[in-house]
C-alpha cells in the first residue's frame, strides 16, 4: 500500500531493489534526502532499518532489517485506520465549513503552540534554503524556509493544504515591528494577555479569526482589542502534512 509519506516509500523502494540510491531515483528524490528518510525514520523507531549488502556484481546495496519491514506493516496498518477515520471525520464535518485537514491533526500533540491551517502559495527553490510561501488568507501570508531534502521528502506543491507550526517563543509581539527583509509579519488584535517568563504571553487573533501566540517585553505595554503585530523567523515556521 503506498503512502503520501516519501520516507517510508524510500524504505519501501529499498526493499524492491536492493538500493538506496535506486530507491531515491524511484522516488525522485536526491539520495542525500534519501538517506534523510532513513535517518529520521530509524530515530523515530529507535532501531537501525536499513543494513547495507556486501558483494554482488554491483558491489553491494542495502536492504532492510527484520525492523524495517516491520515499520512497513504498521505504517500500512495506520495508513488504513487512517483513511477510514478521515473518511468518518469528513462526513461528520460536512457542511459545517470546518478545517478536516486542522482537524486530522487533532490526535498528535507537540510543544508548539501555534498550528495555523495554511495553502502552499510558492516555492522558490533558488536559494540555498527552499523558500515556501503559505497563504492563510487572502491578504497574510507566511514563508517558511526548509532544506531541499526536506522538500523533496514532504513532497510539496502549490495548492496543497498543509498546517504552519511555530513554538510561542519564537513570536515577538508589538504595537508595530519594522519591516526587516526576509521576517514574516503578521498583523492583527490583541485578545487575551498572560504572564510568561520571557515577558506577558499575548494571543493575537488574525484576520481570518485564527489565534497566534507570542511574547511582548516586559516594557510594551499592550491592551486588550489593541491592533499589534507579530515577527516571525522563517526558520522558525514548521511545515506538517498529512502523511
Amino acid at each position: 500500500m503506498r503512502t503520501l509519506d516519501k520516507r517510508l516509500e524510500v524504505l519501501r523502494a529499498i526493499r524492491l531493489a536492493g538500493s538506496i540510491s535506486e530507491a531515491a531515483r524511484i522516488n525522485s528524490v536526491s539520495y542525500k534526502a534519501a538517506w534523510q528518510a532513513i535517518e529520521t525514520l530509524s530515530n523515530l523507531a529507535g532501531v537501525s532499518l536499513v543494513e547495507k549488502v556486501v558483494g554482488g556484481s554491483g558491489g553491494g546495496g542495502a536492504r532492510l532489517t527484520a525492523e524495517g519491514a516491520r515499520v512497513l506493516e504498521v505504517a500500512d496498518a495506520l495508513n488504513r485506520s487512517r483513511e477510514q477515520a478521515l473518511a468518518t471525520i469528513e462526513q461528520l464535518g460536512k457542511g459545517a465549513g470546518l478545517n478536516l485537514p486542522g482537524l486530522a491533526s487533532v490526535g498528535f500533540r507537540t510543544s508548539m503552540r501555534n498550528q495555523l491551517p495554511c495553502t502552499v502559495e510558492n516555492i522558490d527553490r533558488k536559494h540555498a534554503a527552499a523558500q515556501i510561501l503559505l497563504a492563510i488568507s487572502e491578504a497574510q501570508t507566511l514563508t517558511a524556509r526548509v532544506t531541499h531534502e526536506s522538500l523533496e521528502l514532504l513532497h510539496l506543491s502549490p495548492g496543497q493544504k498543509v498546517i504552519a507550526m511555530c513554538k510561542a517563543t519564537a513570536v515577538t509581539i508589538a504595537p508595530t515591528i519594522v519591516a526587516m527583509q526576509g521576517v514574516n509579519l503578521l498583523k492583527g488584535k490583541v485578545i487575551r494577555r498572560g504572564k510568561g517568563g520571557s515577558g506577558p504571553e499575548i494571543s493575537l487573533q488574525l484576520d481570518t479569526g485564527l489565534a497566534l501566540v507570542g511574547f511582548t517585553d516586559h516594557q510594551t505595554s499592550l491592551k486588550l482589542r489593541q491592533s499589534a503585530t507579530a515577527a516571525i523567523e522563517p526558520n522558525a515556521v514548521v511545515i506538517a502534512v498529512a502523511a
